[in-house]
């Protein structure tokens, strides 16, 4: 494998919380020398001019789905790759949420496999926390480790059952295993389409209190409290979760927590008149609490950012809007979605990428995330200015559900490389 010089670029070093100019050099699937060392080392091979354009570590996105097995149609490994290569995403953490559910290690051993036969980026999946996410009776967390799940998660159908949950988190705890979950009081979401708030009530449409997120934390917490367990949230979206998890912090409690892209840079008012393709889980939040939720980004309160990704078929969301399924693609807009708050003085970029990679990869125990002599050569090279006018059906996804259609954003993927392969180029 030949040599990679990038020259000339604005290198993101998350870990040092850095934004320096310099030269990078690719070595195998490694990185093989940083500034005035990678120039000298470099003999023959691909040389890249990046004229001031920015040099980031891959981001490592946690929560994707990929619908397979079970509906296909809707997203496969390969277009699923292909999107997240294009969006500058080189490791997908897949979510067990299929149908059937990754509940066994066989169906994982397939998932596995046909990742690795038909994805362009890395993929680590996840395994269900319960048979059939049911919340009855958990899974061979052991087996499945065994057979390459990452964490274990029942998505989004919270369980219910305290006791279920408190053996789960202690079995987990015994092997050290990572349980993600999502906060939410399954009595008081259950069904909701918005946020309860003048806005869902002026639509009609039935709403959640922002409360349901906090008493789900609280919950947690003190599961947490009482095992030991390794534990993040999926996504935090709310102000009044934040002082829970801040104090779960504080008394040194193995907690993380996540936001969605959608979270970060959308509020309820885009819902506007029942468009379907802003309708997620949880539903969109007030603007006071999208605020709250990129301050504690930038603080690092929030660990994670990631993407959220959950394609729907064009008959899934062309109904009315409480009928309509919740999600949204968000592998390819992600970066350039996030790029916002960096344009806006909300976050810096090492800020930005210190949720979108380091973070994230200390979770899961992986090298990547760093731009590091030695470290794991999954990078992407973009112009964070370069404007654009998103068209859905320019997406590499099979589904096209994005609230960004026909947005203004800034942003450009022009080369991604995952273990030193390039894997994505793209045109200024």
């Amino acid at each position: 494998m030949s040599d990679t010089l990038v020259t000339g670029a604005r290198l993101i070093d998350p870990e040092a919380g850095t934004e320096t100019e310099g030269a990078l050099l690719i070595r195998g699937s490694a990185i093989a020398a940083i500034g005035r060392e990678a120039e000298a080392r470099f003999t023959t091979g691909t040389r890249i001019e990046a004229d001031g354009l920015c040099l980031a570590p891959g981001i490592v996105d946690i929560g994707v789905k990929v619908c397979e097995p079970g509906e296909r149609h809707k997203e496969s490994f390969r277009t699923a790759g292909l999107a997240a290569a294009a969006g500058g995403v080189t490791t997908m953490v897949t979510r067990p949420d299929t149908l059937p559910a990754i509940d066994n290690p066989e169906t994982l051993e397939f998932v596995a496999r046909r990742a690795r036969d038909t994805s362009v980026v890395r993929v680590l999946p996840m395994a269900a926390l319960t048979r059939g996410r049911e919340g009855r009776e958990m899974c061979e967390i052991g087996f499945l480790l065994d057979a390459g799940a990452v964490a274990f998660s029942d998505c989004d159908r919270v369980i219910e059952d305290t006791r279920v949950f408190s053996r789960a988190l202690t079995y987990a705890r015994s092997l050290d295993a990572l349980v993600i979950a999502h906060v939410q009081d399954p009595g008081l979401s259950r069904g909701a389409a918005a946020t309860s708030g003048k806005f869902s009530s002026l639509r009609g449409l039935p709403a959640v209190n922002p409360m349901a997120e906090r008493m789900a934390l609280d919950r947690d917490m003190a599961l947490i409290e009482m095992t030991g367990a390794r534990y993040h949230a999926d996504q935090i979206t709310t102000a009044r979760a934040l002082p829970a998890l801040e104090r779960a912090k504080r008394n040194g409690l193995d907690v993380t927590a996540g936001v969605s892209v959608h979270h970060l840079t959308l509020n309820e008012f885009d819902v506007a008149d029942y468009r379907t393709f802003f309708k997620v889980k949880p539903p969109l939040r007030s603007e006071d609490d999208r605020q709250a939720v990129v301050e504690a980004v930038a603080s690092g309160l929030i660990d994670i950012v990631c993407s959220m990704h959950t394609p729907q078929d064009e008959e899934s969301k062309r109904l009315p809007f409480e009928e309509a399924a919740s999600g949204a693609v968000a592998l390819e807009t992600l970066l350039p979605a996030c790029l916002r708050l960096v344009h806006s003085g909300d976050l810096t970029l090492p800020q930005l990428f210190r949720a979108l990679s380091l973070n994230p990869s200390r979770r899961l125990g992986l090298a990547t995330g760093r731009l590091a002599v030695d470290a794991p050569a999954d990078l992407v090279l973009f112009d964070p200015g370069a404007p654009f006018v998103l068209d859905r059906y320019d997406l590499q996804s099979k589904s096209r559900n994005t609230p960004f259609d026909g947005a203004r954003m800034q942003g450009k993927v022009l080369g991604t490389w995952v273990a030193g392969q390039n894997v994505h180029s793209g045109r200024r």
